[in-house]
């Protein structure tokens, strides 16, 4: 075992010296080398998009309790780039603070900016406005494309160029694309060469950019072919296989190492109405001792995976589902909770990686404080149906899309009134994901990409109002499928088999800031019993107040709810949806207030009248319905 235990890295890491003393990192001779010492990478992958800015430090803390010398983020341009040549990297969105605080804390930073990122995060990272670009195709050599990932590299470069250790900073290497790979091998309609040419290109734009230190790439180990490229170490995701491992790396990276596996995944992704995954504590602890022993570099993906807070969450898609929606909890099973917590698999790799180190691993930083809060009351509703069609639509001969409609997230309302009565099969095959459909007021069905429930049986009667409430639930984040990313309806209804044109009009409930229901005018009530009656099965927002005497994280109880959103203090802490496997949503403490605090549900169903809802100290992820 090559120098495994002679870790002068983690020795500077346990005296807290790093943030004092640059440090030098090259690829050399097979080895990662850190002050010219061969310094295996312990990483662990941790998104600050997924944690408020305020528990970044604490995070940190935890990874170092672990025995980790790394940490790893992907840069996410839709969170930074909001409207086209808009930029905001402030507040939960300083990546550069971040990296600081990681370099504070005596860890090194592996930076992972894509374009492409996947995660599990919405449109894979890119963000939606790209497809309203003309000529625009992603992830090709496409002029208009490279020509906005530029664009995006230079300004990235801006806010974190400076901390490369080049220029003394923590960031030891760059990822080139994303498991490249496997797209290469999902697209094999577009030419190998220019798959090959695309890759080389954001490479050389990040090189253009200024990004000097080692460059990798990251694929499964069999998509070598496709998606490693010249000039970068190419690293394998899930590699258990060892021999494999070195071999495969060997033949794409001049016959020696380093070995790296770039995901090694402690956990895994979920899915709404799926099972939540269980990975095994002792499985993961004994690969981890398998890559010490192997002098194989590795990060855990996810060590920490934190919440999809608001509409961050993406979905992957599949034949049987069409589409598979993320969580709001990015928990992963990892070994660090969603809230930040220890947990058994933690304490098992913890112990594994201590038994390979000579230096003494902190323990873990104490816990986020918890509160539970018994009941809120919910003293105000207001009809959301009613409310959006007291804005100012937009009128069309057929269903415009999201885009057309210049709207990234949320939900649009699509209405049309008859003059004459139609019954029939109502058919939307191009729902764009979810939709509760409504005759003048009434709900009268659910349809749901999902299920791929496209049809129902309607009867719209004379002189009535068709009414479907479409939601965006997370664009495509992997596969062949990303191209195909609007939203909305993006296809023609009929009724009957009879296309239905004329005046639609579309009111739009981005949901981009947190409801202010006192000026919804006559469309809010007090709630009480009989009058949020003729409320029920509208969608519906609920409004309520409560007082707290100390902060702390908690989890707010959604499971006698339907589905929808929750904003607290003006946050919007994520989607909720009974179907599980989740019921539950994480509230940061660090959001509340010590006094006043304000919560507003839209629930979209609301096939159950609510005056309350509870928060809990413990998540409910498992709950499958």
């Amino acid at each position: 075992m090559k120098r495994i235990t002679n870790l002068l890295l983690l020795v500077l890491i346990s005296l807290g010296v790093f943030a004092q003393k640059e440090i030098s990192f090259e690829i050399k001779d097979g080895d990662f080398y850190v002050n010219d010492k061969a310094t295996p990478i312990l990483s662990g992958e941790m998104h600050y998009s997924r944690i408020p800015h305020q528990y970044w430090r604490h995070r940190l803390q935890m990874m170092k309790g672990m025995g980790l010398n790394t940490v790893a983020t992907y840069v996410f341009w839709n969170w930074h780039e909001v409207e086209p040549g808009v930029w905001d990297f402030e507040g939960d969105k300083n990546i550069a603070e971040y990296i600081k605080i990681a370099g504070e804390e005596g860890m090194m930073v592996i930076l992972r900016p894509g374009p492409y990122v996947c995660a599990e995060w919405e449109f894979g990272g890119y963000p939606w406005w790209l497809q309203n670009i003309e000529g625009m195709e992603i992830r090709r050599d496409n002029e208009q494309f490279l020509k906005h990932t530029k664009l995006y590299i230079d300004r990235l470069f801006k806010e974190v160029g400076h901390l490369q250790c080049t220029n003394g900073g923590p960031i030891i290497m760059v990822q080139c694309e994303n498991e490249f790979g496997s797209y290469v091998a999902q697209r094999p309609d577009i030419p190998i060469e220019e798959h090959r040419s695309y890759n080389a290109k954001i490479k050389q734009q990040l090189a253009d950019a200024g990004f000097n230190v080692p460059l990798f790439t990251s694929d499964g180990s069999w998509l070598f072919e496709g998606g490693s490229t010249p000039g970068a170490l190419p690293t394998a995701n899930g590699e258990s296989n060892i021999t494999n491992l070195k071999k495969v790396v060997d033949e794409y990276h001049e016959g020696k190492g380093p070995y790296m596996v770039a995901e090694f995944y402690p956990g895994w992704l979920a899915h709404w109405a799926e099972p939540h995954p269980d990975v095994d504590d002792s499985e993961i602890a004994r690969q981890t001792e398998e890559y010490l022993k192997n002098d194989v570099s590795f990060n855990f993906y996810m060590v920490h995976g934190g919440t999809n807070f608001a509409f961050t969450s993406g979905a992957n898609y599949d034949k049987r589902h069409d589409i598979q929606p993320d969580l709001t909890s990015y928990d992963y099973d990892a070994p660090i909770s969603e809230a930040g917590w220890v947990t058994p698999k933690y304490d098992s790799i913890r112990n594994v990686i201590k038994k390979y180190v000579e230096y003494e691993v902190p323990d873990a930083p104490a816990q986020i404080p918890l509160i539970e809060i018994p009941s809120i009351k919910l003293n105000k509703v207001a009809d959301v149906l009613a409310y959006a069609e007291r804005t100012t639509p937009v009128s069309n001969q057929t269903p415009l899309t999201f885009e057309q409609l210049n709207q990234g997230y949320g939900y649009v309302l699509y209405s049309r009134h008859f003059n004459q009565p139609i019954s029939g099969t109502l058919s939307i095959p191009g729902l764009r994901d979810y939709a509760i459909v409504y005759v003048d007021g009434e709900k009268v069905g659910e349809l749901n990409r999902n299920t791929q429930t496209y049809d129902m049986e309607i009867n719209v009667p004379f002189n009535a109002t068709l009414q479907i409430l479409v939601e965006n639930m997370g664009r495509i984040n992997y596969g062949s499928e990303i191209v195909y990313n609007t939203k909305g309806i993006i296809s023609p209804i009929t009724i009957a088999d009879q296309e239905i044109t004329g005046n639609w009009e579309m009111y739009q409930l981005p949901m981009s800031e947190m409801p202010d229901l006192s000026k919804m005018g006559r469309a809010t009530m007090t709630n009480n019993e009989s009058q949020a009656k003729r409320l029920q099965g509208c969608p519906a927002l609920y409004e309520g107040t409560f007082t707290i005497d100390e902060t702390g994280d908690t989890f707010i109880d959604m499971g006698t709810w339907g589905k929808g959103i929750v904003f607290v203090n003006g946050h919007n802490i994520g989607r909720y949806w009974n179907v599980g496997p989740q019921q539950t949503l994480y509230i940061p403490g660090v959001w509340l207030n010590k006094g006043e605090n304000k919560i507003v549900i839209f629930e979209q169903q609301n096939d159950t009248i609510h005056n309350e809802v509870k928060c809990v100290k413990a998540p409910i992820l498992t709950d499958l319905r």
